[in-house]
Formats: C-alpha cells, sequence, structure tokens
C-alpha cells in the first residue's frame, strides 16, 4: 500500500496527482478547515472553512472518480463536533455536518464503489499545541472522566477507524465516529 498527500483546494494539482498514481484502489480525503462561535461567526470566515474542508473534500472525490477501482473506497474525515452542541464550534459543526450528509448519496449512486467517513472526537495530537500544556491537560482529563473508555482518542484509534470502511467491503454510506464514546450519556 502507497500513500500519497497533496492538496485537496488545488484542482490542477489534484487532476496532476490523479493522472499520475494510475488506479487508486481506497481514496482517504482529510482536509481541515473550521470557524467558530456562531455569534463571532465572520461569514467570511466559514465560507473560507466550507472551501478548506467541505469543497475541498468533495473536489477530491469528484476528480477521483476516473481513477477510482469500480469497487474501491472512498473515506472522507470529518468531525464529531458536527453531531454536538459544543459552543463555540458552530461553523465546524455545520462544514462537517454537511460532509457527513454527503456521504449516504454517493454511496448509492456509485456502487459498487463505497463512499464512508470517519468523525474523530477529541485526539491527542500536535493541533493541541496551540494551547497550553496545563489547559491541555485539564481539558483532556475533563473529557476522559465523562467518556466511556475513560481517555480523549489517540491517533492509532483513529487510523484503525480509517483502515476499517477500507478493508471491508461490506460498508458503505456510513459515518464511523471514533469517539470513544463521548456522544454517550454516561454515568460516569
Amino acid at each position: 500500500m502507497r500513500g500519497r498527500g497533496g492538496s485537496a483546494t488545488d484542482q490542477a494539482g489534484l487532476d496532476a496527482f490523479f493522472a499520475e498514481v494510475g488506479t487508486v484502489d481506497h481514496l482517504v480525503v482529510a482536509a481541515s478547515g473550521s470557524a467558530g462561535a456562531f455569534a463571532d461567526l465572520d461569514l467570511a470566515d466559514l465560507a473560507a472553512g466550507f472551501d478548506a474542508k467541505f469543497w475541498a473534500q468533495v473536489r477530491a472525490l469528484r476528480t477521483a472518480l476516473p481513477h477510482l477501482r469500480k469497487d474501491g473506497s472512498v473515506t472522507l474525515i470529518t468531525v464529531a463536533s458536527a453531531g454536538a452542541a459544543f459552543p463555540g464550534t458552530a461553523g465546524l459543526a455545520a462544514i462537517n455536518g454537511a460532509l457527513n450528509a454527503m456521504v449516504p448519496p454517493p454511496a448509492v449512486e456509485l456502487a459498487p464503489l463505497r463512499v464512508n467517513a470517519v468523525s474523530p472526537g477529541v485526539v491527542d495530537t500536535p493541533w493541541w499545541d496551540r494551547v497550553t500544556a496545563d489547559q491541555r491537560r485539564s481539558l483532556f482529563d475533563g473529557l476522559a472522566a465523562t467518556t466511556p473508555v475513560g481517555r480523549v482518542g489517540r491517533p492509532e484509534d483513529q487510523a484503525q477507524a480509517i483502515h476499517m470502511p477500507a478493508a471491508n467491503g461490506f460498508i458503505t454510506g456510513v459515518v464511523l465516529e471514533c469517539t470513544g464514546g463521548a456522544n454517550l450519556a454516561s454515568g460516569r
């Protein structure tokens, strides 16, 4: 298996990428974009967030279509906050909710190609380096205390979740939440 990266916001780059790699068995599209709280939401920031994540993933999938193995798979990466009500994430929820809604129709329209998404929760990655170590630890400890698995996610949790719909030929049209149960009511 070989992996490749590139920018899903650059149509010419996408065209060149897919022309170079030939037939693709399994495509994972992970583009990032966000916007903040509703009361302070700058509509230009929201549009930029959609461009960087929603439209980038849709563009990558559309560009990849002629290059995808007929019975291969596509996995989009969204974020679990799409289905949550976390303060400060209205824009992020809207962008990822739109991606989640985009999964079932292409799964039917493009069959037997399988189209899925993985929707991570909080994952301990360098993305969190933007906050102080004390803030990070406090946030992670608080989330771990309310999550059924008792911890925040690790990159390998997400890697396994991404691998599963690609490897299992009977999964399509699914948004797989990989949150450690953070979206569940917990008696912890």
